[in-house]
C-alpha cells in the first residue's frame, strides 16, 4: 500500500508538470506584473484624460474615459453607472466643499493583461489657492472593450 501511495503521488506530480508544459506563456488574457509597454502607455493616457477632463469639469469628455456599466466602491457603498449619464452635479458637489482641482500623486500599474489593468493610485484634491483638501488612495481597473481603453471600476477611499 505504501508503494501504491508513492506511485499515486508521483503520477499526480508528473501529470501537473506535463499539463503545465501545454499552458501558453502568452499573458494576453492572464494577469501579470510584467505589463506590455504599449498597454502601459495606453492605460496611463486614459488616466491622464480622466483627470484632465475631470479638472476641466467637462462631463461629456469625462464620460468618454469610462466603460459602462461603471462600478465605484467608496464609503462602504457600491454604486453602478449603467450608462453614460454623467453630468455636472459631481462638480457642483465638490465645488461646495471648496474643491478646485485634483492631481495624481502616483499611478502604479500593479498587474495587467492585454485587456485589463489594475492601477494603484493616489490623488489629491486642492482648493483654488492651491491648499490641500485631502489625499486619497484608490484602485482603478482599466479595461479594453471594443478596441478602446476606459475606466471600468474604481475602489476609492474618497467619499
Amino acid at each position: 500500500m505504501k508503494y501504491y501511495t508513492m506511485f499515486c503521488v508521483f503520477l499526480f506530480i508528473t501529470t501537473l508538470f506535463v499539463g503545465a508544459s501545454f499552458v501558453s506563456d502568452d499573458n494576453s488574457s492572464r494577469g501579470t506584473h510584467d505589463v506590455n509597454e504599449q498597454v502601459k502607455k495606453d492605460v496611463l493616457k486614459v488616466m491622464d484624460d480622466y483627470m484632465n477632463t475631470f479638472n476641466s469639469k467637462d462631463a461629456k469628455a469625462w464620460q468618454l474615459t469610462y466603460h459602462f456599466p461603471h462600478y465605484r466602491l467608496a464609503s462602504g457603498k457600491m454604486s453602478v453607472l449603467e450608462s453614460a449619464t454623467l453630468d455636472s452635479s459631481v462638480f457642483i458637489r465638490l465645488e461646495k466643499s471648496g474643491w478646485h482641482h485634483s492631481k495624481w500623486d502616483h499611478r502604479n500599474i500593479v498587474q495587467g493583461s492585454s485587456d485589463k489593468v489594475h492601477v494603484d493610485t493616489r490623488f489629491s484634491r486642492y482648493r483654488a489657492d492651491g491648499s490641500l483638501i485631502g489625499v486619497y488612495e484608490s484602485l482603478y481597473i482599466v479595461t479594453k472593450e471594443n478596441g478602446k481603453w476606459g475606466v471600468k471600476f474604481r475602489s476609492s477611499y474618497a467619499e
